[in-house]
């Protein structure tokens, strides 16, 4: 079995595609047999697939679950001594989430690997935070998924952190001012989840008529598109609106799931999600399931080397996407790149923002 100590030293954009293949295989093959042995729910699935365990394949060739089985099924490869934490998904009322059980080594790799991808891109150090959210998403344990596990994760890079909403999701413009005047002239890290930041924060801002600068501030959001898609706001729209109220100009967004926390797929300064070396990203047909060709419309399905205490390391997404290139980025990142087109149609409403959004 694979030690995770060693990949942790790898630049997260480093690897070209043989290397990049020829690594992840080996890693993925190594987990495929280690839930095999480990979680009697996934042996079952592979012996009914049917799939030879003992046959070494690439890791386009191994099988992948449908994420919505986390909803379903309770899928460890540990004994129940050994969750330290249980993740659920966010989702509407009356929706099932996904329940991803992780132990001590899981828990810890998974936020050493989150810290080298964003690190590529808001520097190492630990800057002053505003969190563009609520103390109370902390407070209340039945709010307490993918959301607030996502403000946590990302608080690591925060040096002194400040939340700028109040408990009713309104602006704290008093802390909020005192913040950027405490920190005047430093590079400041804002993290939110994508309708939170456009409802809550750009709504009121600009409808409260007062001026904020943040030219120094670096913003990473993420959780889902849909609620500000069907508003006719786009990533571009989004970025160029921040620009304007609040002279915001470095605005990154990403792509995630509880499913595979740590493995982060974050967008570049050119609109591109990247794929690290401690994952990637297949496009799958939908009507064979085989691989899709660059610029080729399918699912998108995700792996990762991180998932070692539940089978979460091969999964099929009920997202759509299409691979825009690999190792050519102008941005200088090795590795896939991919834009996201979509859900699936009848999928269910996931993504921390879209759920939000639409119980909002």
């Amino acid at each position: 079995m694979y030690d995770i100590a060693d990949i942790q030293n790898i630049a997260p954009f480093s690897l070209g595609k043989e290397q990049k293949g020829q690594f992840l295989s080996e890693l993925l093959w190594d987990l495929t047999q280690h839930h095999y042995l480990q979680c009697p729910q996934y042996r079952r699935i592979l012996d009914a697939w049917p799939f030879d365990v003992s046959t070494k394949v690439s890791c386009r060739d191994l099988p992948f679950l449908p994420v919505r089985l986390f909803k379903e099924y309770e899928l460890k490869s540990v004994g129940e001594q050994d969750v330290v934490k249980q993740m659920t998904s966010s989702g509407t009322t009356g929706q099932q989430v996904s329940r991803i059980f992780l132990d001590k080594e899981t828990a810890t790799n998974q936020t050493k690997i989150l810290t080298k991808i964003v690190s590529d891109f808001i520097g190492t150090k630990r800057l002053p935070m505003i969190i563009l959210d609520t103390t109370a998403i902390l407070k209340d344990r039945n709010l307490f998924s993918a959301r607030g596990a996502g403000i946590l994760g990302y608080s690591i890079f925060g040096s002194d952190k400040m939340y700028a909403l109040d408990e009713e999701m309104h602006i704290d413009f008093e802390a909020l001012d005192a913040f950027l005047e405490k920190h005047k002239g430093e590079d400041i890290f804002l993290f939110g989840f994508t309708f939170m930041v456009w409802q809550h924060f750009y709504r009121e801002l600009v409808k409260s008529g007062r001026s904020l600068d943040l030219s120094r501030g670096i913003l990473i959001h993420g959780g889902g598109w849909k609620k500000l898609v069907d508003e006719a706001v786009d990533n571009a729209t989004f970025k160029t609106k921040l620009k304007e109220a609040c002279n915001l100009s470095r605005i990154y967004n990403f792509y995630g799931m509880v499913e595979q926390t740590g493995t982060v797929y974050m967008e570049c300064e050119l609109g591109h999600l990247h794929a690290p070396v401690f994952s990637d990203v297949i496009i799958r047909d939908p009507k064979d399931f085989s691989e899709a060709s660059i610029g080729e419309e399918g699912l998108i399905e995700v792996v990762s080397v991180l998932p070692k205490s539940y089978p979460g390391h091969a999964l099929l997404t009920e997202d759509s996407g299409r691979i825009l290139g690999e190792d050519d980025c102008p941005c200088g990142r090795k590795g896939k790149y991919f834009s996201i087109t979509g859900r699936i149609k009848n999928a269910e409403v996931r993504g921390c923002s879209d759920t939000y959004a639409t119980k909002y």
